[in-house]
């Protein structure tokens, strides 16, 4: 069983809806589409309030080449433009829409038939994709178009698909590959066209046997492309991490996975991919876990872009008295939501309701010594060193040793046995870091 070679934790799974559909959540009765929803510049709102908008259409351009444009997932009426807060509070402008009673508008693209597909060049594909507004669905948000755009003198020789969902309670890749293997796998080998890459490799833990099936069997149609059974190790879905895993090869500090000739994509990405190339549709929807265990339906949800979270909450049988925490994406990298007035985005991959009594902290001890953040750091770093440094503001030491290479994956704060917040203190020192830039 392959996996990566330094550190590593095996955290509960707490996978509680794996094994459940995806079901659509009813549109809301109004949509909030924040304008910064990826890695890079803020996209430009194109409308104005009183425009009638239908799904599909573009509602917000790229505002730079680091940037990914926004559309419509309903028909509706532009309300107007304000700022929105994030899950974590901070206001951020968006386009407020009302959807019609009837969603009759749909713009109805002719999909391209696979002769119109095979035609399509690298630059076409490439063009599609970002055009689609398409961005890494994995977290990280980044515009695949940018990441399909292979730098001058380098060369794409492998293209890894990330199905491991290594984050506890998170089912929404698992579900995907259940229920769409095929348009994965073609969107794979549309990564792979547009990239030049030879070959395709899609990486998934061992513990979603029904995913690994339907991939293998959706993967036969492409000889190319291959399935690869992953330990179940955290953070296994780490590009450099799983880079290692399924190649051997290993990523320069400092560098992209385009330095080893790897291109790195989540399955909802490539799922995405085949959707704007084969049916012409923009990325406006995707699917979000809704777990915890207080809830009494929880799920894996289809979501348009903007929907507010107090309507997922509420669709997966409403916020248990017991609640302490949500979490915005996974319990070991996502963020405590602050408001549930926020609204879904593209990079929105679940919410965790975490009961009271698992939700507080552990009081903060001593360092003891033990070293289990060292052997547990993924990136071969000294956690415990760096808190140290943060500790007393010493940001070049910090650097100097590392920092800036941490996958902020939580390994280290959360096998302590002094519940110290190393993570914290290290996000800490690479946030001054980022200042002095």
């Amino acid at each position: 069983m392959k996996t990566f070679r330094k550190g590593g934790i095996h955290p509960p799974e707490y996978k509680l809806t794996a094994g459940r559909p995806i079901v659509g959540v009813p549109v809301p009765s109004e949509i909030r589409i924040m304008l910064s929803q990826c890695i890079g510049t803020p996209s430009r709102p194109v409308v104005k309030a009183g425009d009638h908008v239908v799904a599909g259409q573009m509602i917000a351009e790229a505002g730079g080449f680091v940037g990914a444009p926004l559309h419509s997932p309903v028909c509706g009426t532009v309300k107007k433009l304000e700022p929105t807060r994030t899950p974590q509070g901070i206001w951020q402008d968006s386009i407020v829409i009302v959807p019609d009673e009837t969603q009759e508008d749909a713009i109805q693209a002719t999909p391209r038939d696979e002769d119109e597909i095979m035609a399509l060049s690298p630059e076409e594909i490439v063009a599609i994709v970002g055009e689609a507004g398409i961005v890494g669905l994995g977290g990280a948000t980044f515009p695949t178009r940018v990441k399909l755009s292979v730098p001058k003198g380098k060369k794409a020789r492998t293209v890894i698909i990330n199905g491991a969902e290594c984050e506890p309670c998170l089912t929404c890749d698992d579900a995907l590959m259940r229920t769409e293997a095929q348009a994965i796998v073609k969107g794979a080998f549309l990564i792979m066209k547009a990239t030049g890459a030879p070959e395709g490799i899609i990486g998934i833990e061992e513990n979603k046997p029904e995913a690994i099936a339907a991939m293998e069997a959706a993967a036969k149609t492409v000889p190319a492309i291959s399935v690869c059974k992953l330990k179940k190790k955290y953070p296994q879905g780490g590009e450099k991490q799983l880079i290692y895993a399924l190649t051997g090869r290993i990523v320069p500090a400092g560098t992209l996975p385009i330095e080893t000739g790897c291109i790195v994509d989540n399955v909802a990405t490539a799922f995405a991919v085949y959707d704007a190339v084969r049916n012409r549709r923009p990325l406006t929807e995707r699917i979000v876990t809704v777990t915890g265990p207080g809830l009494s339906n929880p799920g894996n949800f289809l979501v348009k872009n903007g929907t507010p979270l107090s309507a997922l909450i509420d669709f997966a049988g409403g916020l248990p008295e017991e609640a302490g925490k949500i979490i915005a994406g996974g319990p070991m990298m996502g963020r405590a939501v602050s408001t549930l007035d926020s609204t879904a985005t593209k990079g929105l991959s679940g919410l965790v309701v975490v009961p009271a009594d698992m939700a507080e902290r552990k009081p903060s001890g001593p360092c003891i010594r033990c070293a289990r953040c060292v052997s547990a750091c993924p990136m071969g770093l000294e956690p415990y060193l760096l808190m140290l440094q943060a500790e007393n503001r010493v940001w070049d030491d910090m650097s100097a040793h590392g920092v800036m290479n941490c996958l902020e994956c939580g390994c280290c704060s959360y096998i302590c046995p002094a519940s110290r917040p190393l993570l914290d203190y290290i996000k800490l020192g690479k946030q001054e870091l980022r200042k002095k830039k």
